[in-house]
C-alpha cells in the first residue's frame, strides 16, 4: 500500500504528469508521422493522408490508457478528481476519433472518385470545430459536473466583443463561405475580379489568391471578391471567345476582307475549328469600314498571345490582298502621300518583276531535273524574263498553311526565300503515318495539283518567313500558249515522277485510283496542260 502524500505534493505531481504526458504526446505524434510518411505517403497517397488525419487523436487515446493503468496511477498518487479529468479526455478523444475517422473516410472517397468534397473547406472546418464544442460541453457538463451556464454567458459577451473588434475578418469569413457554397469558382478557374485577372490558386477563410499574367500572386480580402463582378472564363466550358476589332480602306472588298480575318484565325493552331471562326461588319465611318473578328480559344492563359498570333497573320493576309488600313491624315499630306505611293510602286514594279524573274531563273521549275539535261532550262531564258511579269511575289508568315491535303488546287509556288514544311498523312497496314518534307529557296511546291489535277498529296505550312511566287494557271496557260513543245516536255517529265512513286501515292487516302492512275499517265498529263491553252483562248 502506498504512503499518503500531502495534497500541496500531490499537485505538484498532477502538473509533473500533465507536463509529461504533453511531452509524450508530442514524441509520439512526430514519431508516427515520421512512420507514416516513409511507409504510406512516398508509396500511396491516399492511405498515407488518411492516417494522418487520425494520428493526433489515436496518440491522445494511447497516452490516455497508458495513465488509466491502475499501477501507474496509484504510483503517481493522482486524485479522484483528476482521474475523472483523465476519463472524461479520453472519453472526448475517443468520440474526436471517430469523427475524424468518418470525415476522413468521406474525403478519402471523394479523392477516389476524383470528385469535388460538397462542403468548402472553411464550411467544413468551421461544422466540425461547432461538434467538437459541442462535445466539449457535454462531457463537461455530463461527466465532470460542470456548470457551463455562466461559461455560456461569458462566451456569448466575449463573442460579441471579438465580432465588434473583428468584423472585417468575419466578414471575409462569411464572403469565403458564401463563394464557396455559390460555386462562383474553383481552384484552376480563370477569373476576373474587378481589374484583376488570373488563375484561382487558392480561397481559404480569409482571402482568394490568384496568379495573373505576369507571374505574380495576387490576394484579393473575399469581401472584396463577393462585391465585385467576376468573370469566370472557365464556365460553362472551357471555351472563350475572342474578338479583334479591324478599320479597313473602303477600297477593299468587303467579302475580301472577311474573308482573310477567318483565314488569319483558322491558320493559328490554338484557335477552334469548332465553334468557326467568323468575322462581321460592325460599322461605317470617315475613315472606313470597321470589323470585328470572333475566334474561340481554350487556353485563356495563352490568351494575349494567341490574339497576337492572329494578328500578325492578319497582318500578312491584308498585304497580299492589298487590304489598306486607312490613316486619317489631311487633304494636302494626302496628296503628297498618294504621289509617293504611286512613284514607289513604279519603281516596287520594276524590281519584283526583275527580283521574279532571277527566282524563277534558279529555281528547278523550268529546268530538267534527271538525265543528261539535268539542269538545262525548258524554255529559252527570254521565255522566263516575260513569264516572271505575269507571277507575283508576295511575302508568308510563319505558321500560315497554303494549302491542306485533299484539297483542290490549279497552283503552285516557287520558294524565293524561306522554308515550307510539307506534312503528307498516309495510311498502311490500317495505321495512320505522318511524313515531312521541306522546301528551301529554288524548290517546288504544289506543282502535282497543277500538272495533273488531282487534289493536294500534302499540306504546305510556312515554316518561316518566306516569300513565294505562285504560278497561276492562267499564267502558266500563257507560257504553255507561246512554248507548244513544253507541255509534251513536262507531261512525259511528271509521268514518270509519279510512276517512281506510285506505290506511296496509293497509300494517300484523298487520292482515288483514277487520280493516281491519270498522274502517272503521261497522255492524260498532256491533255490537261493543253486543256490550259484552250481555256485560255476561248
Amino acid at each position: 500500500m502506498s504512503n499518503p502524500v500531502s495534497p500541496d505534493t500531490a499537485f505538484y505531481l498532477e502538473i509533473v504528469f500533465l507536463l509529461v504526458a504533453l511531452g509524450l504526446i508530442t514524441i509520439l505524434y512526430f514519431l508516427f508521422r515520421r512512420m507514416i510518411q516513409k511507409l504510406f505517403v512516398a508509396k500511396e497517397k491516399a492511405l498515407g493522408l488518411f492516417l494522418m488525419r487520425l494520428n493526433l487523436p489515436i496518440v491522445f487515446i494511447l497516452v490516455a490508457f497508458l495513465f488509466r493503468i491502475r499501477p501507474i496511477r496509484q504510483i503517481l498518487h493522482l486524485s479522484p478528481k483528476f482521474i475523472l479529468f483523465l476519463d472524461a479526455a479520453l472519453i472526448f478523444f475517443i468520440v474526436f476519433f471517430l469523427i475524424r475517422l468518418v470525415d476522413a473516410a468521406l474525403q478519402g472517397w471523394y479523392s477516389r472518385r476524383r470528385l469535388s468534397f460538397p462542403l468548402p473547406r472553411v464550411l467544413h472546418g468551421l461544422i466540425l470545430i461547432v461538434i467538437y464544442l459541442a462535445i466539449l460541453f457535454a462531457i463537461l457538463k455530463g461527466i465532470m459536473g460542470i456548470n457551463i451556464t455562466p461559461f455560456l454567458a461569458t462566451s456569448a459577451i466575449f463573442t460579441a466583443i471579438l465580432g465588434l473588434a473583428f468584423q472585417g475578418v468575419l466578414s471575409n469569413i462569411l464572403s469565403g463561405m458564401s463563394l464557396h457554397l455559390t460555386k462562383s469558382f474553383n481552384s484552376g478557374d480563370w477569373i476576373k475580379v474587378g481589374n484583376y485577372e488570373g488563375i484561382v490558386i487558392d480561397t481559404n477563410w480569409r482571402e482568394t489568391r490568384i496568379f495573373d499574367r505576369f507571374s505574380n500572386i495576387i490576394v484579393i480580402p473575399n469581401n472584396i471578391v463577393a462585391s465585385e463582378v467576376i468573370t469566370n472564363f472557365s464556365l460553362p466550358d472551357k471555351k472563350t471567345a475572342i474578338t479583334i476589332p479591324v478599320k479597313v480602306s473602303y477600297s477593299a472588298p468587303p467579302l475580301q476582307v472577311i474573308e482573310a480575318l477567318k483565314e488569319a484565325a483558322r491558320d493559328v493552331a490554338d484557335v477552334l475549328d469548332s465553334p468557326a471562326p467568323h468575322a462581321i461588319i460592325l460599322s461605317y465611318d470617315d475613315l472606313g469600314i470597321s470589323y470585328m473578328l470572333k475566334f474561340w480559344i481554350t487556353d485563356f492563359n495563352r490568351k494575349n498571345i494567341i490574339s497576337g498570333e492572329v494578328a500578325r497573320l492578319i497582318w500578312y493576309k491584308f498585304k497580299r490582298r492589298k487590304i489598306e488600313i486607312p490613316i486619317a491624315v489631311g487633304d494636302q499630306v494626302a496628296g503628297v502621300l498618294q504621289s509617293v505611293r504611286e512613284k514607289k510602286r513604279i519603281l516596287t514594279e520594276e524590281e519584283e518583276e526583275e527580283s521574279a524573274f532571277r527566282t524563277l531563273f534558279n529555281s528547278s521549275f523550268l529546268r530538267y531535273q534527271e538525265g543528261e539535261k539535268a539542269g538545262h532550262l525548258l524554255v529559252p531564258e527570254d521565255e522566263i524574263r516575260d513569264f516572271a511579269t505575269l507571277v507575283c511575289k508576295e511575302r508568308y508568315t510563319p505558321g500560315e498553311t497554303l494549302f491542306k491535303q485533299g484539297e483542290k488546287g490549279e497552283s503552285c509556288y516557287v520558294v524565293a526565300k524561306g522554308t515550307i514544311r510539307g506534312e503528307i498523312v498516309y495510311e498502311e497496314g490500317g495505321k495512320k503515318y505522318m511524313s515531312e518534307f521541306r522546301v528551301g529557296p529554288g524548290g517546288i511546291f504544289g506543282e502535282m495539283s497543277l500538272f495533273t489535277g488531282m487534289p493536294r498529296t500534302a499540306t504546305g505550312i510556312v515554316e518561316e518567313e518566306s516569300e513565294l511566287l505562285e504560278i497561276q494557271v492562267d499564267a502558266f496557260a500563257q507560257l504553255l500558249a507561246r512554248n507548244p513543245k513544253l507541255a509534251d516536255v513536262m507531261a512525259e517529265i511528271v509521268s514518270e515522277r509519279n510512276l517512281k512513286n506510285q506505290g506511296f501515292l496509293q497509300k494517300i487516302k484523298e487520292l482515288s485510283e483514277k487520280d493516281v492512275r491519270d498522274s502517272t499517265n503521261k497522255k492524260s498529263i498532256l491533255e490537261r496542260l493543253k486543256s490550259f491553252v484552250h481555256r485560255l483562248k476561248k
